[in-house]
């Protein structure tokens, strides 16, 4: 069975460090995944404002986060502005794609997104979507393929603004089903969506050691299906690398067959309809947008 390997790509540090640190990984294990990028301004510090609630204290608690991401993601754009990601590490994005990486858009300002996708209106919604399209496809010289959502923060206004653009598909929601289409009001959209289907590290940081994560995100697999991984480039790529090039191996060695996610969606007629909802994921704080039932 396959594993969908998606790297998200939220932060400056995590583009400048991480990012190369799994294409040296990857590249000594033969393997490709599908690299979401950030584009705009680095603004991730002001997620320390949701200290405040419960729910993100705790994690930022689970998680370790000062030792983890380093003060210096942690602390962007409060004091200061944030630096714009794109702009400032277009070589290294670049490089990734020259390595044969399936390159997609993750967000313009990642926090922006993830804390007011409900409230920024459409007009927002498609010139962030916008901006960071086309200065992706700058970077690269050809067009973006495809797109995963900040935080899989992804309402019915985003799936539709998403539709207007040449992704062949988009990875926006959780949920243990194959890649769909999603359902709007009964109207199908054409784009694909690959679903997330495991936790991530962050979710079960605190529950499940370190020792103990590998073993248990390989016993999370079910033997009989695709399933498809969410990294990061803070964590798998920095202070969790050596985990998770161990994960890999083992992973491999399973018979696991790892890929980008875009070989993991076939023929789009043949994919079933599903509406995509608000929802929750254990370990996350706030809502997710998560797979519904089959229509």
């Amino acid at each position: 069975m396959r594993l969908g390997l998606r790297i998200d790509v939220d932060t400056f540090r995590g583009t400048r460090h991480g990012v190369p640190r799994l294409c040296h990984i990857l590249e000594s294990r033969g393997l490709q995944a599908s690299f979401f990028f950030t584009m705009g301004p680095d603004n991730m510090g002001r997620h320390l404002f949701r200290l405040l609630k419960p729910t993100f204290l705790r994690k930022m608690m689970r998680t370790r986060a000062g030792s983890l991401y380093g003060w210096d993601i942690l602390l962007r754009g409060t004091i200061w502005p944030g630096p714009r990601i794109g702009q400032k590490l277009s070589a290294v994005i670049r490089e990734t794609a020259d390595a044969g990486h399936e390159i997609g858009v993750h967000a313009w300002d990642h926090h922006r997104w993830q804390v007011a996708v409900e409230r920024m209106g459409a007009t927002a919604l498609a010139g962030e979507t916008q901006s960071a399209f086309e200065l992706l496809a700058e970077i690269i010289g050809k067009t973006p393929s495809c797109s995963a959502s900040a935080g899989w923060r992804c309402t019915n206004d985003v799936l539709e603004i998403k539709s207007s653009f040449p992704f062949q598909y988009n990875s926006d929601c959780r949920g243990r089903c194959g890649p769909f289409l999603p359902l709007i009001n009964g109207t199908c959209l054409e784009q694909p969506q690959v679903p997330v289907t495991l936790p991530t590290w962050d979710e079960v940081a605190g529950q499940i050691s370190d020792q103990q994560y590998n073993s248990f995100m390989l016993d999370s697999m079910r033997p009989d299906h695709d399933e498809v991984l969410t990294i990061h480039a803070e964590a798998e790529g920095m202070s969790k690398a050596d985990m998770f090039e161990e994960f890999l191996d083992r992973a491999m060695e399973m018979g696991r067959t790892i890929v980008p996610l875009g070989q993991m969606v076939g023929d789009s007629g043949e994919l079933p309809r599903r509406p995509i909802l608000q929802g929750h994921v254990d370990g996350r704080e706030g809502w997710v947008a998560v797979v519904g039932d089959e229509g």
